[in-house]
């Protein structure tokens, strides 16, 4: 049984945290998700697959268990091995990707599969430096891949992680200064045995438990060894510093929609922002606050555009978007611009379109009333 006492409390926790209880509550309690093996799979020798633990790990950055649980399941079975997403079609990746958001996700993956058939043949290494390598693949991926896939020693640091720690403690110093802290409380507590059920426990105890607001501490297996939960403080854990305000950045979309219901397109460059991903033409994106400003340039097809009533707001991690939204209709015959095409609605469902896109052409089909 591995234990550890607090260090620099305000009021020490009654127990010492056992790392035995917690991975007894897990083998009762975790979560049956479909990149996972449970316990009892686990207990017979079984490992999961690092290509489905890669998968699912880089389309949980910032997107929450329920959203990626059927993107998961779609992307596995169309690409079921490293091999496979390594030789698809890059296009085609983004399409399945279209909606998961932080599209360079995706642009990483392929390349890593790449990597990964190349230079490892086809297996993913159980080092982190050199997982580290890999396209996309930072410090908290890289160990979780070593400890859920490898059931080797590694710190798995997220979200969930930092909450239950910083509470268990009471870590007073904010993020993500509070790191180091966290990372030597994880040191002491890590068994050498479990690693990986380890790191799949806290995960799912900050996830179902131990939540950002009203945290069922009357069942939690460290309830009684919680620095915050003896103070009844919970809610101060982990300190975060204030977040600076988003810039608002302004623009137009063009939503040309032919007779037929097709909708005019065009590709994004493939680096930057929503790279590769399909979009309607639009233009702007100024940093004028709280301003919807007129492009220079003109608008992809010549005609009597016409203004939608409102705006469309989005939120990006650096800055709030605010887009007009200006719609043509045109005849079936009408010739796609350079660089753009026609996509049908049956086959509009499949485009690699961003929420942001699916928004615009969305509102695209209210009232429209003149500039």
């Amino acid at each position: 049984m591995t234990t550890i006492s607090p260090r620099g409390n305000p009021r020490s926790p009654r127990v010492a945290a056992s790392t035995s209880d917690l991975l007894a509550w897990y083998a009762t309690h975790h979560r049956r998700l479909p990149w996972r093996l449970g316990p009892a799979e686990r207990a017979d020798g079984h490992l999961p697959d690092p290509y489905r633990v890669w998968i699912s790990e880089i389309m949980l950055q910032q997107t929450t268990v329920a959203a990626v649980g059927p993107y998961f399941d779609a992307f596995t079975r169309r690409w079921p091995t490293v091999g496979d997403l390594a030789t698809a079609d890059e296009a085609e990746v983004m399409k399945a990707w279209a909606g998961l958001g932080y599209y360079s996700r995706a642009r990483n993956l392929k390349a890593s599969a790449e990597r990964v058939a190349a230079d490892f043949a086809g297996r993913f290494p159980a080092d982190e430096t050199l997982l580290l390598t890999l396209p996309g693949i930072g410090p908290y991926t890289a160990a979780a891949i070593v400890a859920i896939a490898f059931n080797r020693p590694a710190i798995v640091i997220d979200g969930n992680v930092e909450r239950v720690v910083t509470r268990l403690y009471a870590i007073a110093t904010p993020l993500p200064q509070a790191k180091p802290a966290i990372r030597a409380a994880l040191e002491r507590l890590m068994p050498v045995e479990r690693p990986g059920e380890f790191a799949e426990s806290l995960m799912d105890l900050g996830a179902t438990i131990c939540t950002p607001t009203k945290p069922a501490c009357a069942i939690c297996p460290w309830f009684t060894a919680c620095a915050a939960a003896a103070e009844g403080t919970q809610d101060s854990y982990p300190v975060k510093p204030a977040k600076p305000d988003r810039p608002t950045r302004t623009g137009i979309a063009y939503v040309a929609i032919r007779e037929d219901g097709a909708i005019l397109l065009r590709r994004r460059p493939p680096r930057g922002l929503l790279g590769g991903m399909s979009e309607v033409p639009n233009f702007g994106w100024a940093a004028a606050k709280g301003k919807v400003v007129h492009p220079p340039e003109p608008p992809p097809l010549s005609g009597a555009w016409r203004r939608l009533n409102g705006t469309i707001e989005h939120v990006f991690t650096h800055f709030r978007l605010v887009v007009a939204v200006e719609r043509l209709t045109v005849p079936q015959a009408t010739p796609a611009p350079d660089g753009c095409w026609w996509s049908v609605p049956d086959t509009l469902v499949g485009e690699a379109l961003p929420t942001l896109m699916r928004k615009i052409i969305g509102v695209a089909a209210g009232p429209a009333s003149d500039t």
